[in-house]
């Protein structure tokens, strides 16, 4: 049978844990009119939104239980995969299908995300690899692998992924000028009102801060900082020493990033035609651009294409020239003059 997530958002200033387990026990007692299974259901008492997991035939009968039941149709539901499930949801444990964290408090449903970007230049250090994946096994988290071979891990404590994220930059930081990183972290919702995938949006913010990160730094997202503000009796956190991504800047900075990804591959993509695309003024651009990527926007351009050209090098069969031109370097000389310049090595060491 397959399996279902779903949303709802309460507008009640009497909403409680207690009115929920009451509505979900309404559903229970009907659902096998429809043909549906109430597995599981998280609580956030603070955001006022509750997440059901089932199974049934199709998401309307689904909805039909809630709609029949108590009147409480969710927002959105969509279908979720098992073990996609199980690597974002799958720790903790249920009492009366309310979701509890391993440590006894109610679940929320929502998660910590953690994304980990990796390039090592001289395919020598594969053993950290395997050490990042023990400390974030150590600190609580859940690992998934991506298509891109970056690691997203799952937390249902934010304080635990921070713990985690300095503790992987620490180690990082020691393999020197051999390897580059980024680290981000989000906080999101498994089910967006808006939305057809788990963590859809929180996932979308992740792969932005990516981006941002450049450069071996840490990058989080308001809402982790917020929380990790009110987890701080649980870890000491320096939250001024992170850079910290404000919501508003989401939408731009990723527009900004799509201009640039699609036409960094142009010689004439310049500085001019990434501020006449977003609307900008030079001053404009250099301010708003600057304060959340900590980099001019020429840099940042820059900076996009030679972190493009590190899986090229390793993976083409192109020459070192043939890349540089790709990407729209007017000269493969300068191409390997400010490749040096930014990871002190040369790209020809690290041809296969």
């Amino acid at each position: 049978m397959p399996l279902f997530m779903d949303i709802h958002v309460v507008n009640d200033d009497n909403f409680s844990v207690e009115e929920v387990a009451r509505a979900h026990t309404k559903d229970v007692a009907i659902q096998d009119k429809f043909g549906v299974k109430q597995l599981k259901y998280w609580v956030n008492v603070e955001q006022k939104t509750i997440f059901c997991l089932m199974t049934g035939p199709d998401k309307a009968s689904c909805d039909a239980v809630h709609k029949e039941s108590h009147g409480g149709t969710a927002c959105n539901i969509i279908a979720v995969a098992d073990d996609e499930f199980g690597n974002y949801m799958g720790k903790g444990e249920s009492i009366n299908d309310l979701a509890y964290t391993t440590s006894g408090i109610i679940d929320t449903g929502y998660r910590t995300l953690l994304m980990v970007n990796t390039f090592d230049f001289f395919d020598k250090n594969s053993h950290c690899l395997k050490k990042v994946y023990q400390l974030i096994n150590t600190a609580n988290g859940t690992i998934s692998l991506q298509p891109n071979k970056n690691i997203v891990a799952s937390f249902t404590i934010a304080s635990d992924a921070i713990s985690c994220v300095n503790a992987i930059a620490n180690l990082l930081n020691d393999l020197g000028n051999a390897f580059e990183y980024s680290l981000s972290l989000v906080t999101g919702k498994p089910v967006d009102v808006n939305g057809k995938h788990l963590f859809e949006e929180a996932k979308t913010r992740l792969n932005v801060l990516n981006y941002i990160s450049l450069g071996n730094k840490i990058c989080i997202d308001l809402a982790t900082s917020l929380i990790l503000k009110k987890e701080s009796s649980l870890i000491e956190v320096d939250v001024a020493k992170l850079n910290i991504i404000q919501t508003d800047d989401f939408a731009f900075i990723e527009h900004v990033f799509s201009i640039i990804n699609t036409q960094m591959h142009t010689s004439d993509f310049n500085l001019e035609k990434l501020n006449a695309a977003i609307g900008l003024s030079k001053s404009q651009s250099h301010k708003r651009i600057k304060a959340i990527t900590g980099v001019a926007p020429g840099r940042l351009i820059l900076k996009l294409r030679l972190q493009e050209s590190l899986g090229l090098i390793k993976n083409s069969t192109k020459t070192i020239a043939e890349i540089a031109y790709d990407l729209g370097f007017n000269s493969p000389t300068y191409f390997t003059r400010v490749f040096k310049k930014e990871y002190n090595v040369l790209p020809t060491s690290i041809v296969k």
